[in-house]
């Protein structure tokens, strides 16, 4: 659902060690500037050289999408930081750049309905929901799943739709999806997400196992996927249904 919570050492802990003398002189939560810290995430993060993210409709649901919300109280001052963040039951949310690279390369248009497995937090759902015309999310973990489906809800997004279950299914009853957003890593692309994505839709997906990792993005044509891989990666494994049973 997320990068692997291995990926947060000891940097982390220190940048806690940090809010927390903040705190302690008076710079609370209600004080910081929620909107220039996305403002700075942005400029910092996602449109440097290197990582050029330049569509703009994505870099403008970056810059709306209260992330601090999405995570637990007490890390909300580190919310727009470049680097992942717990977010209980061993999982993590991705660091913006991996947030809006993934999106960027799914190209999401407004009419799109989007299938995402690995809700986590519901962050990546919220910047897709301010993107296309509905979010179909699927969480296994089933009390993210109830939390994250409320955080939306409080926050607006009316066109997100919460499953807690075994992503590796997809949803079938709501399918064909334009668009699909793994954000778990099988070792394999389940062909049930295949059967479910629309005919010329976009797949983005990690596919491998833990160490080895590759993000590729699938198109798929004439029944069959068309595949480029497009960074390597390294996330949660994917834990549900037969996660490596499957046609690569």
């Amino acid at each position: 659902m997320r990068e692997s919570a291995s990926k947060l050492d000891v940097r982390l802990w220190w940048l806690q060690a940090v809010l927390g003398l903040c705190l302690l002189c008076g710079c609370g939560a209600a004080e910081f500037d929620y909107a220039a810290a996305r403002e700075r995430m942005v400029s910092q993060q996602l449109t440097v050289p290197g990582r050029d993210i330049t569509n703009a409709r994505v870099l403008s649901a970056m810059r709306k999408v209260p992330r601090h919300e999405l995570v637990p109280a007490s890390l909300r001052a580190q919310a727009y930081g470049d680097y992942p963040l717990p977010i209980g039951f061993d999982q993590t949310i991705s660091q913006p750049f991996i947030v809006a690279f993934m999106t960027e390369k799914l190209d999401p248009k407004s009419t799109d309905k989007v299938l995402e497995i690995g809700t986590g937090s519901g962050y990546q759902a919220a910047v897709l929901a301010e993107l296309v015309r509905e979010v179909y999310t699927i969480e296994i973990v089933e009390p993210l799943a109830r939390r994250a489906e409320a955080d939306l809800k409080r926050l607006g997004y009316t066109n997100v739709f919460v499953r807690a279950g075994d992503g590796y299914k997809g949803w079938p009853e709501a399918s064909p999806f334009d668009a699909i957003i793994v954000t778990c890593a099988p070792e394999r692309v389940p062909q049930a997400l295949v059967d479910q994505l629309r005919e010329d839709g976009r797949m983005i997906i990690p596919v491998g196992p833990a160490g080895n990792q590759e993000l590729y993005l699938l198109r798929k044509k004439s029944g069959a996927v068309e595949r480029r891989a497009v960074l390597p990666v390294r996330f949660v494994p994917m834990t549900g249904g037969k996660a490596v049973d499957s046609k690569r």
